[in-house]
């Protein structure tokens, strides 16, 4: 078997962690950012893990990350 090309664009966006779950940055936060909250923005920057149900797809575009 060949080996499986990574996604690229995926591999940018999503990290595993030590316990083999993916983090990911949350969005909306990169422009139009004068009308969010402070509290808003500042809660943004947290990154968070992904959906469960999205888990199986990431996984299969960042095999070996």
């Amino acid at each position: 078997m060949p080996k499986i090309k990574t996604n690229r664009g995926a591999a940018k966006r999503f990290r595993k962690t030590g316990s083999g779950k993916i983090r990911r940055n949350k969005a909306f936060t990169s422009h139009i950012l004068t009308k969010k909250s402070t509290k808003r923005k500042r809660e943004l920057r947290q990154g968070t893990l992904v959906a469960k149900a999205d888990q199986k797809n990431i996984s299969r575009l960042i095999p070996y990350i």
